[in-house]
């Protein structure tokens, strides 16, 4: 079993792709980077967490 994911870090996610899209590839650390400029997360587990999601959604194809 996957670990769920939170309904905030769907929320920041969806936002940041419905914004940025084109900005995220399917290279995690590449998401990563680009994560911690466009939020301002003083977290890292909380930037990585969102970074990950939006690189499985890259990949899986659910972009929005």
């Amino acid at each position: 079993m996957g670990r769920i994911k939170t309904a905030q870090v769907k929320r920041v996610s969806m936002e940041l792709m419905r914004f940025h899209k084109d900005k995220f590839t399917k290279n995690f650390e590449e998401n990563k980077k680009i994560t911690e400029e466009l939020l301002d997360v003083e977290s890292k587990k909380l930037r990585n967490i969102v970074a990950g999601y939006l690189t499985r959604m890259i990949t899986e194809g659910q972009e929005i």
